[in-house]
């Protein structure tokens, strides 16, 4: 088949896409909150989320790109058939319908509408506008022809301005900048620090999904070949993840500055609100809304519409619209449980989701040298699995580690798994994994190689 070389113009709508379906409202809280977390060493906590952030998503979809896989089921297929269906599974679940998609709607409720309701009406509230925002969801998303359309060319540079217009206030008309004076310690601990608060964007996991939907646009563009998309998807996610990394930093420094006219909120949100308030005043809480809406718009339609993709793909005889019918009525029913409990339940999940993914990841991205060899993914993702258990027992919500087995367990690895404290004891055991599966692979052809010279001997 023939096929069709990109234009600067339709890289830069491909990568306004994939800002778009990335950037939620998550991604707009966590950095500010990061920045009065960290005070005088924002800069050294926007190197850390940065890494994971921006660098994690970007390796992402360079995994895909590399390894030529139309979703995150091929990327992880060489660790077996049942553990690609059980992450490709659990991750959309993640995403598109039990914590990243529902979130959206509630974080848009609590930024931009609740504050205008008396407190009596808040459940009634929430209830129809989800109902709302999920309707425009499903219509949106419906035909995926038309999702670089609106995501790509209408919802998103109207996001970009909106932002622009805040950071110019900031920085530029009230001088802010004077507030993010460098200081010079603690730059270990809020390097990682950063590091973690990266994990709660989501969007290494959600790399892996948009992966496909950027795939699907580039089919749409005519892009045919395998070889080209991967390059083209490489180039977009540069694009993507570099301008990206800007907003952070700006966000990062926009947080660590409103401590000169603000105290140390509890969340991202409150914080949001306040700098707003002073910014704008009464119309900061208009303006907060409308950005929040289009942050979360753009990424509920990503998510969802990457679950159907890939779960239309995996199992044709549904198809697309059958899971995108589910997923958005689902994600509205649990929406309906309100933002507190969605963030408490999805750290534990988050926390065992994440070592896989990075492992998948970087094992993509060194298929040039290791191929798909079954023994080095799978002795990898097996010793990773251990870490990313004791993640998700350690990050479970204060009754479940009531129970005594829960907590023992916790205990005893709070002794004796290095980096468990820090969150960051996938590391090791997903480093020695992979030199096992290096070793044992050895060791299987070696056997293989002396076999027949044995057998030829008199």
């Amino acid at each position: 088949m023939g096929n069709k070389e990109l234009s600067k113009k339709q890289y830069l709508i491909l990568a306004s896409l994939l800002f778009g379906l990335f950037f939620g409202a998550g991604n707009l809280i966590f950095p500010i909150h990061l920045g009065q977390l960290a005070g005088k060493a924002w800069f050294f906590a926007a190197i850390g989320f940065l890494l994971s952030a921006i660098l994690m998503p970007l390796l992402s979809l360079l995994a895909i790109s590399l390894t030529k896989s139309n979703s995150m089921y091929d990327l992880a297929l060489p660790a077996g058939k049942f553990f690609s269906l059980f992450f490709l599974i659990l991750t959309h679940l993640s995403l598109g319908l039990l914590i990243a998609a529902p979130r959206t709607a509630t974080v848009t409720f609590s930024l931009g509408v609740q504050p205008f309701l008396p407190q009596s009406w808040e459940k009634m509230g929430l209830l129809i506008f989800s109902f709302l925002f999920f309707g425009a969801v499903f219509l949106l998303a419906y035909k995926q022809s038309q999702i670089t359309k609106y995501v790509g060319k209408l919802l998103n540079p109207l996001f970009v301005v909106l932002l622009a217009f805040i950071f110019l206030i900031a920085f530029l008309i009230k001088g802010d900048l004077q507030g993010i004076a460098l200081g010079t310690t603690n730059k270990a601990p809020e390097l990682i620090n950063g590091f973690l608060q990266g994990y709660n964007t989501m969007d290494a996991l959600a790399g892996l999904g948009f992966g496909v939907t950027i795939i699907s646009a580039l089919k749409l563009f005519g892009v045919k070949e395998s070889k080209a998309r991967a390059r083209a998807v490489a180039k977009v996610g540069v694009i993507t993840m570099g301008f990206e990394a800007i907003i952070y930093i700006f966000l990062i420094a926009l947080g660590a500055a409103s401590l000169s006219y603000t105290k140390l909120s509890s969340e991202g949100g409150t914080a949001f609100s306040e700098i707003m308030k002073h910014y704008t005043g009464m119309a900061g809480a208009a303006l907060l809304a409308a950005l929040t809406l289009l942050a979360c718009l753009t990424t509920a339609i990503g998510l969802i519409t990457s679950l159907s993709q890939d779960w239309g793909h995996r199992f044709p005889k549904l198809g697309y619209h059958f899971f995108l019918s589910g997923a958005t009525l689902g994600s509205f029913m649990i929406s309906n449980f309100g933002l507190t409990q969605i963030i408490l339940y999805s750290s534990p999940i988050l926390s065992f989701l994440y070592p896989l993914a990075i492992a998948l990841i970087i094992l993509g991205l060194l298929q040039p040298y290791i191929g798909k060899e079954k023994l080095i993914y799978k002795a990898t993702i097996l010793l990773t699995l251990i870490p990313a258990i004791l993640d998700l027992i350690h990050n479970l919500p204060a009754p479940f580690l009531k129970l005594q087995f829960l907590h023992t367990i916790d205990i005893w690895a709070s002794a004796h798994i290095p980096l468990y404290a820090v969150g960051l004891d996938f590391l090791p055991f997903m480093i020695l994994g992979f030199f096992c599966g290096i070793l044992l692979l050895r060791m299987t052809k070696g056997a293989r190689t002396v076999a027949p010279d044995n057998e030829s001997q008199p």
